[in-house]
């Protein structure tokens, strides 16, 4: 890989800059390292060691310049339910799968395809996941004892509802002073990290005067030792991999969406563009390494990456810096770090769950009353309910069910003929009507997709419309954008029917995608290529020549205006007759 790119013009300005950033963003890093970790099942020191590792991989390789990596909410749910199901132990191996996966995701240059995903599939999960996290700090905010955790969320919030009677006012009093500074230290002193702040006076005030009367980190899971993580490489075989690849696959693809849309946040911010095939490369990279020293699965942390650059952030630079001043913490402050009560962290997490909740753009989608408020709600639903991967694989089929029918919908197919009325006699359906309709001559005009979805409805409403045998067919489409072998298919059928019937099929204004899949299938052979014109107009001056001239004797329908001529005994004389149309489309 190239790093020189991401390097231009570095001077000694640059790095002042991304010192302080960096700097900036580590203190802010720690609180939430401990947090996520806590919340995810497993000890705090994981959470810090994969701020520290996977967040200077992730910038050293990724493809975002300011992109900021480690544990992020959006985890939480997903790892919680690991650790639960599967051990500790087994989700270092997922998060090294996963790693593995995000590598061979970048060679294939797959990071445009997880863009994909359609918005409210993204925003429901994210709003579910932020109701997790919310609820699952509850308990911590009060103090409960006694609690079990559970994987659903229903059997969560029974358990907590069974153990209200068990709050502890000291803890609630931690929480709330805690919760005050995160709210208003933004409003006085919006350089300065609240989380950390809050993390700090909070934890004094409850050694001060709660004294052994909150759970702190120590009391519930150890002290967190001041040493540098060591080498340790998982248990892994083959039973393992089998049984881990559903769980990494969705680690792989949640830290892909995330890892992109928090670079795609930094893009708009800074004017810059990312490599997102390289991003996911990155991000692979580090969740192969993490895993090796006790750190959980990481990815790109939006509101990190965003705080970077506004503290004037230039290159990756700042994100190692983040990363080292996270690890001199540790090893400098490690034994305070246990004392802090867990009613400090939850109001962190709370207010984290609050921010990525993105509940205005929630509302006004649910507003819109379309299908996709429908596709957002059950997303939201299922991630609450049940679990992320049985919601995106749900969101993400609907979504497909739903744009296919709404393709679908869009596809006309109608009966076609000129209005003398208007310029260059435009073809309308609403010419066509009983005692005006040409015998011979049947024009439909096709607009929309030509695929899978919609292809049965084309054949069946010309099949259906057409009650007798025209000799020729006419089809406009220079309004179909796009057909699939599907929509050849049901096409073909049309063609052979007519021609067997001793028609002809003729198209005009055939755009370019469409008429290459007609060759490449050999349709267009089958039709003819002599009966492909660029204009409707031309279509029709040919058709009239190769009409039954007896069959328009005293015909009264004068669908077309050398019908005049046509029907006249006195007239028309021959097989051919002189067109006078002037047909533009």
């Amino acid at each position: 890989m190239k790093l020189s790119g991401r390097y231009e013009h570095y001077n000694g300005t640059y790095f002042r800059q991304d010192l302080i950033s960096g700097l900036i963003v580590g203190v802010i890093a720690i609180p939430l390292g401990m947090a996520f970790a806590i919340a995810a099942g497993v000890n705090p020191q994981y959470g810090i060691y994969t701020t520290i590792i996977a967040g200077f991989f992730i910038s050293l390789f990724g493809g975002s310049r300011f992109q900021i990596g480690g544990p992020t909410g959006a985890f939480i749910p997903i790892l919680f339910a690991i650790v639960m199901q599967y051990g500790y132990e087994n989700l270092l191996i997922a998060g090294l799968l996963a790693g593995v996966m995000l590598v061979l995701m970048g060679i294939f240059k797959l990071g445009a395809l997880i863009t994909f995903i359609p918005r409210p599939v993204t925003i429901g999960f994210t709003a579910g996941i932020a109701v997790i996290i919310f609820t699952g700090q509850i308990s911590n905010f009060l103090g409960l004892t006694g609690i079990q955790r559970h994987e659903d969320f229903l059997s969560n919030m029974k358990e907590i509802g069974i153990h209200l009677s068990t709050i502890n006012p000291y803890s609630v009093m931690t929480a709330v002073i805690c919760f005050a500074i995160l709210f208003i230290t933004p409003k006085l002193f919006p350089k300065v990290p609240g989380s950390l702040i809050g993390l700090i006076v909070s934890s004094l005030f409850a050694a001060c005067f709660f004294e052994g009367k909150v759970a702190t980190i120590g009391s519930a899971y150890g002290a967190i030792p001041s040493t540098l993580p060591s080498f340790h490489l998982p248990d892994i075989t083959l039973d393992k991999i089998g049984q881990l690849l559903q769980p990494a696959f969705v680690i792989a693809l949640l830290g892909g969406i995330e890892s992109l849309l928090s670079a795609v946040v930094a893009d708009g911010m800074t004017g810059n563009r990312h490599k997102s095939n390289r991003e996911l490369i990155g991000q692979g990279i580090a969740n192969i390494i993490t895993p090796l020293f006790g750190g959980i699965p990481a990815t790109g942390a939006i509101a990190r990456t965003a705080t970077n650059i506004k503290s004037g952030a230039k290159s990756p630079v700042s994100g190692m810096v983040h990363s080292l001043v996270v690890l001199i913490v540790l090893m400098l402050f490690a034994p305070w770090a246990s004392t802090i009560p867990l009613a400090s962290m939850a109001p962190i997490l709370m207010v984290v769950a609050w921010n990525m909740s993105e509940r205005k753009t929630f509302a006004h989608v649910v507003k819109t009353k379309t299908s996709d408020s429908f596709v957002l709600v059950i997303t939201f639903l299922l991630t609450v309910l049940t679990d992320l991967v049985t919601a995106v694989e749900v969101g993400l089929i609907l979504a497909v069910i739903l744009f296919v029918k709404r393709m679908r919908d869009i596809l006309t197919v109608a009966k076609v003929l000129p209005d003398p009325t208007v310029k260059h006699e435009k073809m309308s359906p609403h010419m066509v009507k009983e005692g005006h309709d040409c015998p011979q001559i049947a024009v439909f005009t096709v607009e929309g997709a030509l695929f899978f979805g919609a292809a049965a409805m084309f054949e069946t409403s010309i099949m259906g419309t057409i009650h007798y045998r025209p000799k020729i067919l006419l089809l406009k489409m220079g309004k179909v954008p796009f057909m699939d072998t599907t929509g050849e298919s049901n096409l073909a059928n049309v063609v052979n029917d007519f021609k067997n019937n001793g028609g002809k099929v003729l198209i005009s204004g055939i755009q370019t995608q469409p008429k290459e899949v007609l060759i490449k299938t050999g349709l267009a052979n089958v039709i003819g290529n002599e009966h492909f014109f660029e204009h409707t107009g031309e279509a029709i001056d040919y058709a009239l020549t190769q009409l039954d001239k007896q069959k328009c004797l005293g015909c009264k329908h004068f669908a077309f205006r050398e019908c005049t001529v046509l029907s006249d005994p006195n007239v028309s004389t021959g097989n051919s007759v002189t067109t006078i149309n002037s047909f533009s489309e």
